[in-house]
């Protein structure tokens, strides 16, 4: 019970527009507000932003 609370699941979705999606856990203590990562997108062919979805 106490590891959904915490670690929700989320989503970060691509900003280059493909659709393309990680998903992922986080520490909802230690980062309370939306990430944004680098990560590689495939469709995209290179390193983009990608935004938490909640």
């Amino acid at each position: 019970m106490a590891r959904n609370e915490l670690r929700p699941v989320v989503k970060f979705r691509s900003t280059a527009g493909t659709g393309y999606l990680y998903v992922t856990r986080k520490n909802r203590r230690h980062d309370p507000d939306r990430l944004e990562l680098r990560k590689y997108d495939p469709v995209a062919g290179r390193h983009v932003a990608f935004r938490e979805e909640r």
